[in-house]
């Protein structure tokens, strides 16, 4: 089932059970869906659904961490129940060793052997761990990985 699909499902859901919050953040993701679409002029893969769905949170949890040093706990509180409603689409995150272990293998397979082939590591990995990872923590333990 398409993500599009859910997401029309959970916003009528939410709207007979009046979830303002869930309701707003569904219709915010649904929106940057379609309008990835329109861009594109085709209806999306899941793969492309699953890489905006990461977009969507990255922005929450960009925009998290700056409302906590500006001490927005009014803000904070908001973002933290809208990543909630966005983490209910994505695929299980992997934990850290297992991220660790698939860069690692990923490495072994390209044959990469110093920081000159992060590049290649690095568009290895990232379709392995579409919406399962987070990409500076992948970048991280390339960097880490290859500078041993």
């Amino acid at each position: 089932m398409r993500i599009l699909d859910q997401l029309n499902r959970d916003m009528k859901t939410a709207m007979k059970a009046k979830d303002r919050e869930s309701l707003t953040t569904i219709r915010m993701i649904k929106s940057s869906i379609q309008n990835e679409e329109i861009a594109k002029g085709r209806d999306l893969d899941a793969d492309e659904e699953l890489t905006i769905l990461a977009r969507e949170k990255k922005q929450r949890l960009e925009s998290l961490e700056e409302f906590k040093k500006a001490d927005r706990t009014d803000l904070v509180e908001k973002l933290e129940a809208e990543i909630k409603v966005v983490d209910n689409y994505l695929p299980e995150q992997l934990s850290d060793d297992e991220v660790r272990e698939l860069v690692q293998e990923t490495i072994d397979e390209v044959g990469a052997e110093s920081m000159k082939d992060m590049g290649s590591v690095m568009s290895a990995v990232m379709p392995k761990v579409q919406g399962r990872a987070d990409g500076g923590q992948i970048n991280g333990l390339v960097r880490e990985l290859l500078s041993k």
